[in-house]
């Protein structure tokens, strides 16, 4: 499991624009930290893989020091601190996990589409049209992901149902061994 690390750096940052100074300097020593991590990963090519992943995992025992040391008896800090405490390592996965990325951009962007229609439609009045249009939606995002046309996809699905056919799939084939 990675967490977005860019959803944390957005709430560190609220910590930080609070206009109270306690919370604002708790926010700061974890920005201070989170900072030192970026720009170790921008140095990346400095290192050797295993002096960038000695680099990687000093960041985030800091980090996680800032976040749950001294925790100010503030709400919004302790809430800080209680996310760090039950899911901490969970921010760093992308350390030790090759081909992790440390947000979830990708993610996001892929099921930006279903946002936008959502604000749109205003959604569906039934579990029936949630559950279809949940269904549609897989397609499209899995269509496009494999470069493949989902009009097509859907097409072929109702004239297989019709003929009484197995459904296509959308599970990418295994690469075929050499």
């Amino acid at each position: 499991l990675q967490l977005c690390l860019a959803h944390l750096i957005r709430d560190v940052k609220a910590l930080v624009d609070s206009y109270d100074k306690v919370l604002q300097n708790y926010g700061n020593k974890i920005l201070t930290e989170l900072k030192n991590l970026f720009n170790v990963i921008h140095r990346r090519d400095k290192y050797t893989d295993k002096k960038f992943v000695d680099e990687l995992k000093k960041c985030k025992k800091a980090i996680i020091e800032a976040a749950t040391g001294y925790v100010p008896m503030r709400s919004e800090a302790k809430n800080m601190a209680k996310r760090f405490h039950k899911h901490g390592k969970e921010y760093f996965t992308f350390i030790t996990t090759p081909k992790v990325d440390p947000t979830n951009n990708c993610a996001e962007q892929a099921i930006r589409f279903v946002v936008m229609y959502r604000h749109v439609s205003q959604g569906t009045r039934s579990e029936n049209g949630m559950i279809a249009c949940e269904r549609f939606f897989t397609v499209i995002a899995s269509c496009s992901l494999q470069g493949k046309s989902a009009f097509d996809f859907i097409k072929e699905t109702f004239q297989r149902y019709f003929n009484k056919l197995p459904a296509p799939t959308l599970v990418p084939l295994p690469e075929p061994s050499t």
